[in-house]
């Protein structure tokens, strides 16, 4: 198919428009450092929904929430009853969280739908503008929850029953923000989903390169595990009488990354969390908590990697007289995403003289979950030094703008597709 066939009529982003939505909702929850703090169902989320929705309405989408808090801005096509193209990600943030991550997505969806609109564009198929709940995580697990649960691949009960770090309710926080929508979850199934989002890596930006068309996602496997030994002066025990928690904590940590090294190719593995007790300069732990987290674009290799972590576990155990329990927190296995889509995103950036490659996510997002049930693809632009979760998190201008105009190419030829 030709792009000018696919496309239709070329249109374009308004740079200024995009940097000002996106400047004006990192104003909620900006932190004195630059960055933004709007964790999933606190105040500052729903004040951050609370604008969304507002520019939703503005826009003249028809806005609707479902019953985990995702919020759906609708712009008719058409054909009334053909299933929808969804494009979207999220708007909550880590706590030292910058202004791009899963934001820039939804502005640059408000934006395509600004320019549709003031081009009087109608396309054949409704547009749907998505942010999806708690995609980050990190007051409640698991991680891209929303999506998740329109997708079915998470029960509606057990998510609005989930425990927070602080030990709030999801549904109660759902409730009290105002975001307990009525909508059934995967009401909405679209005929295709897209995702825009910047990279969170240093790929794309050591190789000079714009556009990002992502293939495939890797695989993640989090567990925590709790170690316990038994507390003693750390002057008086012999070594070869120790049953030391903090040294078997820390040599999980150097296995997994050997392992990862050995492995090499796509796998990665981090300890990100780990915790001691009674965490004294002068005393043997006596128990130790972190947590292990392994990626790999093959669900074949992933398994491998988790089964050698279990050997591990359990010859270290024996040899230094501790016990090792484990508790899964979060499985996803790899995605590959829909061929075609990836192809438009390939056709626009070239349309538009735009450099481009193909690539892996090393991170999860929510086109990992809708691509269970509609053919989904991502598109990234570069992340300067392939810093995120932070407040120097940063994206050139026109690298923002190329990345909307690529958004607003596949969204079209999608939207049309009869």
């Amino acid at each position: 198919m030709a792009a000018q066939a696919a496309f239709g009529a070329r249109t374009d982003i308004n740079e200024h428009a995009l940097l000002r939505r996106i400047a004006a909702h990192a104003e909620v929850g900006a932190t004195p450092q630059g960055g933004v703090c709007r964790i999933a169902l606190t105040d500052a989320d729903r004040d951050g929904r609370d604008l969304l929705v507002r520019w939703m309405n503005e826009l003249g989408l028809d806005v609707r929430i479902d019953q985990i808090g995702n919020i759906f801005g609708i712009r008719a096509g058409a054909q009334a009853d053909a299933a929808p193209v969804m494009m979207g990600s999220h708007i909550d943030t880590v706590a030292t969280g910058g202004r791009y991550d899963g934001c820039y997505g939804v502005m640059a969806g408000l934006e395509a739908v600004r320019v549709m609109n003031a081009g009087g564009i109608r396309t054949h198929r409704p547009i749907v503008v998505a942010a999806f709940t708690n995609e980050e995580g990190v007051r409640y697990m698991p991680d891209m929850m929303g999506s998740l649960v329109h997708a079915g691949g998470y029960p509606l009960d057990q998510a609005l029953a989930t425990i927070g770090t602080d030990g709030s309710v999801l549904g109660a926080e759902l409730a009290r923000i105002g975001y307990a929508g009525a909508m059934p979850c995967g009401a909405i199934l679209p005929h295709a989903f897209v995702e825009l989002h910047i990279e969170q890596g240093p790929v794309l930006e050591a190789e000079g390169i714009t556009i990002g068309a992502v293939q495939d996602l890797q695989g993640i496997s989090w567990q925590e595990i709790t170690i316990a030994g038994q507390s003693n002066h750390a002057g008086t025990t012999p070594m070869h009488l120790r049953r030391d928690a903090g040294y078997a904590a820390a040599a999980i940590a150097v296995f997994v990354r050997e392992l990862a090294q050995r492995y090499g190719g796509s796998q990665v593995a981090t300890v990100g969390s780990l915790q001691l007790h009674p965490n004294l300069v002068n005393v043997i732990a006596s128990r130790a908590t972190l947590t292990v987290d392994l990626r790999h674009t093959d669900e074949a290799t992933l398994q491998r990697a988790e089964a050698e972590l279990a050997g591990f576990l359990q010859a270290l155990s024996e040899r230094e007289s501790v016990s090792i329990e484990t508790r899964p927190l979060a499985r996803f296995e790899p995605v590959r995403f829909d061929p075609r889509i990836v192809g438009l995103i390939e056709q626009s950036a070239a349309r538009r003289g735009l450099s481009r490659r193909r690539m892996t996510s090393g991170a999860g997002h929510d086109a990992q979950m809708m691509a269970r049930i509609c053919p989904t693809a991502m598109v990234f632009v570069p992340s300067q030094q392939g810093i995120s979760h932070n407040p120097r998190e940063y994206t050139a201008p026109a690298d923002l703008v190329h990345g909307a105009n690529v958004l607003l190419d596949v969204l079209r030829a999608l939207a049309d597709e009869k």
